[in-house]
């Protein structure tokens, strides 16, 4: 728990302040093929053995070993012949059947030879090397028995998770409802891409990134009207944005200045606020809050602290709500490029390029970090986490890095 939510909090604190109770929604059952990057929402056990028969793992020939005699050259009659979806019927003592990948073993068969080892004559085989038993077999269960977890609740599914569960015949699965987002961007100086300019204005750039960060994390996004700096009118638009809302983003006016009004009306629109300001560069000016049925997150206005702020504070809050049993990004290690002068006290984090060199991922930060720079947004691949201290970092370092596209 927060204690003075006007302290300057830890990154990691914060974080783990933001997560800290947070509860999956409610489920529902959604088509197989619609729960592609959704997160599953009860385990799935395996409802028969996988495989679920035995079966083949090479076109060849299916043999009992106990019918070889001697050191070979062997030579076995062809008798039937299994393929896949048509099984053949028990094997004859003294006797092969050809079959194929994917075919059910005959009864009476515990090895296949591979038809590359096999000189075939009308209705004989002959092959110089003894099998051993089980030899090119794949058998019932040996991937999974009945029962066990296929795939654990709280798995985002992917095409491999959808794959096992169609082995399954599952026509539905479970998940976790979409958390329901909605970004409300404020300022005087806002119009919406496509509006003539008028004096000292700048088109809105926020809300397109933010939507697209969130949607990759699974939410179902709402953008509302820009609101124009006037309190009652921010209050009255942050009342309407909670309805029906799981998490409420406010972009920017969060800081301290005459016209930063969004702390306040959050305030007043029956946000409880757990605290604003965090150790990190950019991004200290972050509002964390929630009502009875909302987590409210107040973004810096400057495009990279809003984007960043939202990628490492309010991804994770979107897993968790879906019961994501990893809601933080992964981190891979990287060596920075070029010696890196840091911050004493705050945790930066640095859009760079990431390119494998000489064995290593090579992390080079973009000239210009910025608060406003776009150019750095566009062209990196992600965020080098530049941790605090004394002195530049030196070239080689190494940091933690995470990719956009993991984010």
């Amino acid at each position: 728990m927060v204690t003075d939510p006007a302290a300057l909090l830890p990154f990691d604190d914060a974080r783990e302040a933001i997560l800290r109770g947070v509860r999956a929604l409610p489920s529902e059952r959604v088509p197989l093929a619609s729960a592609a990057g959704r997160v599953l929402a009860e385990s799935l056990l395996a409802q028969s053995p996988l495989p679920a028969f035995d079966h083949s793992a090479m076109d060849g020939y299916a043999l009992a070993t106990r019918d070889l005699r001697g050191d070979g050259p062997f030579r076995l009659a062809v008798d039937g012949e299994s393929s896949a979806g048509q099984p053949c019927a028990a094997l004859r003592a003294g006797a092969a059947a050809r079959i194929f990948t994917g075919a059910a073993i005959p009864q009476g068969a515990d090895a296949v030879v591979m038809q590359e080892s096999v000189a075939r004559e009308r209705a004989s085989i002959t092959f110089d090397a003894r099998p051993r038993p089980r030899q090119h077999i794949r058998f019932a269960g040996e991937d999974l028995a009945t029962g066990a977890t296929a795939i654990a609740s709280g798995t985002r599914l992917q095409a491999g998770a959808l794959a096992l569960a169609a082995m399954f015949g599952l026509a539905e699965l479970r998940v976790a409802r979409r958390p329901r987002v909605t970004i409300v961007c404020t300022g005087d100086e806002l119009r919406v891409p496509g509006e003539p300019p008028r004096p000292a204005s700048i088109f809105e750039s926020n809300s397109a990134a933010l939507a697209a960060l969130a949607r990759q994390a699974g939410a179902d996004v709402r953008v509302a009207p820009i609101v124009r700096d006037e309190a009652a009118a921010t209050q009255r638009a942050f009342e309407e944005a909670l309805d029906g809302t799981d998490v409420l983003l406010t972009v920017g006016g969060v800081s301290v200045g005459d016209h930063d009004l969004v702390r306040p009306a959050l305030e007043r629109a029956g946000v409880k606020l757990d605290f604003w300001r965090v150790a990190m560069k950019p991004g200290k000016p972050l509002a964390v809050g929630r009502t009875a049925a909302a987590f409210v997150l107040g973004l810096p206005g400057n495009p990279a602290s809003a984007i960043v702020t939202f990628s490492v504070f309010g991804l994770p809050l979107l897993r968790a709500l879906q019961g994501d049993a990893r809601p933080l990004a992964p981190t891979l290690r990287a060596v920075v490029k070029a010696p890196r002068r840091r911050s004493p006290d705050r945790l930066e984090l640095v859009r760079a390029t990431l390119r494998p060199e000489d064995g290593a991922l090579v992390a080079t930060p973009h000239d210009n970090q910025a608060s406003g720079a776009a150019t750095s947004l566009a062209h990196s691949d992600g965020l080098a986490l530049i941790p605090p201290g004394e002195g530049p970092l030196p070239a080689g370092a190494t940091v933690d890095f995470v990719r956009w596209s993991d984010a």
